[in-house]
């Protein structure tokens, strides 16, 4: 990953003294008004952990609100306060990441965007399936369902993915891992829509 762009998004964070504060973190306002019958919503918190093979280890943890049209993807990342930090808007053909200060980078697609913004690969393109608790687009490994015949564990685009507590629109609790040649990555999404966990 780009460390630069890591140790701003940790630098912010902890510079507030909130890293601590995951279970109580803010998630962020819905994006747009209430949903209609073709619009997939989800709010949360997430944490990410990254561990380099040199033994070096970053983290960073707040809140997300997801809005999904089908044509239109918008993503909104906070701090642990609400605030926002970057808001990433995918569409056919174009993937746009805004920063807080107004910066902007885009793509043709969500992995290129993410590669771009963090210097090295790490395919995301399939968390709008996974949010709903189904595979992504290609071929998935090792699936596994849970007792009520829901999408549990699978592998997908080097991602070992557990899907769990289920609600009407899908998991609320998802990990991903992820073992490159130089890090480990760890990324947990907990669905809460706003409510305290």
């Amino acid at each position: 990953m780009s460390k630069r762009f890591f140790l701003a998004l940790f630098r912010t964070l902890l510079g507030a003294g909130l890293l601590a504060l995951l279970g109580a973190c803010a998630t962020p306002q819905r994006i747009g008004g209430a949903a209609d019958g073709d619009t997939f919503q989800r709010a949360g918190r997430f944490a990410l952990t990254v561990n380099h093979a040199g033994g070096g280890q970053e983290a960073v943890q707040g809140g997300f609100a997801w809005h999904d049209t089908g044509r239109v993807l918008t993503l909104d990342l906070a701090n642990p306060l609400g605030s926002t930090l970057a808001r990433v808007t995918v569409e056919p053909g174009l993937a746009t990441l805004v920063r807080s200060n107004g910066e902007r980078e885009q793509a043709t697609n969500p992995d290129e965007l993410v590669e771009k913004v963090l210097g090295s690969p790490m395919p995301v393109s399939g968390l709008r399936q996974w949010l709903q608790g189904r595979g992504g687009q290609g071929g998935m490994g090792s699936a596994q369902k849970d007792g009520e015949g829901r999408l549990a564990s699978f592998a997908q685009d080097g991602w070992q993915v557990q899907l769990s507590r289920y609600d009407a629109l899908g998991p609320q609790l998802l990990q991903l891992r992820r073992n490159d040649a130089q890090r480990r990555i760890s990324v947990r999404l907990v669905v809460d829509d706003g409510r305290a966990e």
